[in-house]
């Protein structure tokens, strides 16, 4: 059993994301899912977008770092998009994380101030023609990561969805969605 925390997208703290998260604890692990924009959820992910210039960046970030402070550090850390910002900074420079899950996006890890950490596994997952994670530099960090990082995968599924994983959302990919849960499963097993 592995606790996770699962960091939602620029929409903000869906019903597809929450639906994901309840998939988790009936395979028997803890999913906590913080909500970092206090109860706002968004149409579309340019109204989330436009929210989070105006709360900044560094905001959602520092909202994900409190989110954890009374949970243990031997975490899981995922995030969807966004969320993967507070997700990758904790999974790398907290102590104690048990890995990461990267999905729909990924920083390059100096964005940190380190390297990744070699005893935290991490899995990538993003759509092959999604023109926001091809696009915005997001691939070519994976790439890097997943040279560098001891344990990394990149799993591209095809498609040109963003959040493909969101149940509740236009973008929602069932096949590609469901393979990555298969993923996750396996890789939270050995956490």
């Amino acid at each position: 059993m592995a606790e996770i925390v699962l960091f939602h997208h620029a929409q903000g703290l869906t019903p597809g994301i929450v639906a994901l998260a309840d998939q988790l604890r009936d395979a028997g692990h803890v999913a906590h899912v913080p909500d970092l924009f206090a109860g706002r959820v968004f149409e579309s992910l340019q109204e989330g977008l436009g929210f989070v210039e105006e709360l900044g960046f560094a905001t959602v970030i520092e909202r994900g770092v409190q989110a954890v402070e009374d949970l243990p550090t031997d975490l899981v850390y995922g995030g969807f998009s966004l969320g993967v910002l507070p997700a990758q900074m904790l999974a790398q420079t907290r102590s104690g994380a048990r890995g990461a899950l990267l999905y729909s996006s990924c920083v390059r890890a100096s964005e940190f101030g380190a390297a990744w950490p070699d005893r935290v596994p991490v899995q990538v997952h993003a759509m092959t023609d999604d023109p926001i994670f091809t696009g915005e530099g997001d691939l070519e960090a994976a790439r890097e990561l997943t040279e560098q990082a001891q344990g990394a995968e990149l799993f591209l599924y095809a498609g040109n969805q963003h959040v493909f994983a969101d149940s509740s959302l236009p973008s929602y990919a069932a096949e590609a969605s469901a393979l990555l849960m298969k993923r996750t499963l396996e890789f939270l097993a050995d956490r």
